[in-house]
């Protein structure tokens, strides 16, 4: 199939592709950011091999990027609410706090900051693809050449480490 032949037909199915995306992850601007991904997969694809059944595959790529994007949304929620005691969180200083609450939390991210800094380059990776920018176990040990089991031991000593530090400073 020719590119030219792929746009008409996505043409064609963008709105009920636009309308599925919508119904899964329940937010109009993801949803485009979606279809426009949809559409450059499956152009890189089509470059690759020959499809057989175009609609269908169309809609599969679709629903599982928004199933990924699903997935990524629970992990980042995860990762913010249950890895963090409750008090640590309450302890984050806000706009209306005081100065001391202030103090204590820029003296909390120092010794935060300068606890990870002490981390191997490898726990300092397994941190960064963790928690900032939300990859699973999974994709961070095919990413190091590691196996899940080791990224995971390694992210719960991290942890362990940030908790003490918050500990401490309590």
């Amino acid at each position: 199939m020719s590119q030219s032949q792929f746009d008409s037909f996505f043409i064609l199915q963008r709105p009920s592709l636009l309308r599925a995306l919508q119904r899964l992850v329940r937010n109009p601007s993801t949803a485009e950011d979606l279809l426009h991904e949809t559409y450059l997969r499956v152009s890189r694809a089509l470059a690759d091999r020959s499809v057989t059944h175009l609609e269908p595959f169309v809609f599969q790529t679709a629903r599982n990027l928004a199933l990924d994007h699903l997935r990524a949304a629970r992990r980042h929620e995860r990762t913010v609410v249950e890895d963090v005691a409750e008090q640590v969180v309450l302890n984050v200083a806000d706009n209306t706090s005081s100065f001391e609450e202030a103090a204590h939390a820029e003296r909390l991210l120092k010794r935060l900051s300068s606890s990870l800094a002490q981390l191997t380059p490898r726990q300092q990776k397994i941190f960064t693809l963790s928690r900032l920018q939300g990859h699973s176990y999974l994709e961070i040990a095919a990413s190091l050449g590691v196996s899940p089991s080791t990224v995971q031991k390694e992210l719960k000593l991290i942890m362990a480490i940030c908790m003490g530090v918050a500990q401490r400073m309590g």
